[in-house]
């Protein structure tokens, strides 16, 4: 993979089961590049997420993430791919019945972390999204624009190469969904690259960035000035 290239994707067809859901995809994400997936429901925005995140094998084409031919990758090998790669989910995930300090622990101890570096790293991440005050509550006592800021430090925990966040603020208000929006754009200056999978054209238009949109079973780069999205002909989404 070129250096400067989180994703790399070349001439790929993408299968759910045995449907072709995507034809001839190409795509490249720079290190620390932020990206909008976009498109309707049923398109194959979540199957392109989940060939990137190793959940759907990649049999035709050539593709790259972080460094791992999704190809020739080895079943033992997807968990590291993993660690290279955080995920925001829309509905949150969160364990209810553990406090924020606990759901990140949990994640730190399945991926390895010496005891004496749990504290430290939660510490950092929470400091990130703005939440260490918040160390010790349940998800329950924390709002939706909380729950996501503690699901993004989540995904920050094992210094990821590539955030790809589903539908982020699917369930936030306007003013939320912006500091998620803040959030995920400081991210991505730090080098880290972000691919969004959204339906929030508001926010695509106030934070505009290069564009991806799934349409007929095809990837087209829309990246020449958001002017170039028809919105409403999304508005069915």
């Amino acid at each position: 993979m070129e250096e400067n290239y989180t994703v790399q994707i070349e001439n790929a067809n993408i299968y759910q089961q045995d449907e072709k859901v995507l034809s001839e995809v190409n795509l490249k994400i720079k290190k620390g590049e932020f990206v909008y997936l976009i498109g309707r429901v049923g398109s194959g925005k979540s199957s392109l997420i989940n060939t990137l995140y190793g959940e759907i094998l990649l049999t035709e084409g050539e593709g790259t993430v972080c460094d791992f031919n999704l190809k020739k990758i080895k079943k033992r090998e997807i968990p590291m791919l993993r660690r290279k790669i955080g995920v925001v989910f829309q509905d949150f995930q969160l364990l209810t019945d553990r406090t924020v300090y606990a759901n990140l622990k949990f994640v730190l101890k399945a991926t390895g972390w010496k005891n004496e570096d749990i504290d430290k790293r939660i510490a950092e991440v929470l400091e990130n999204v703005g939440l260490i005050d918040k160390i010790k509550r349940m998800p329950h006592e924390l709002s939706g624009g909380e729950q996501q800021r503690v699901v993004i430090a989540r995904a920050l925990l094992n210094h990821p190469e590539l955030i790809l966040a589903d539908e982020p603020t699917g369930h936030l208000d306007p003013e939320t969904s912006e500091g998620i929006l803040n959030l995920l754009t400081e991210i991505s200056k730090t080098g880290c690259s972000v691919l969004m999978a959204t339906h929030n054209y508001t926010v695509l238009k106030k934070f505009p960035n290069r564009t991806i949109k799934c349409e007929e079973a095809k990837i087209t780069d829309l990246s020449e000035t958001v002017a170039a999205i028809d919105f409403d002909s999304l508005k069915e989404d």
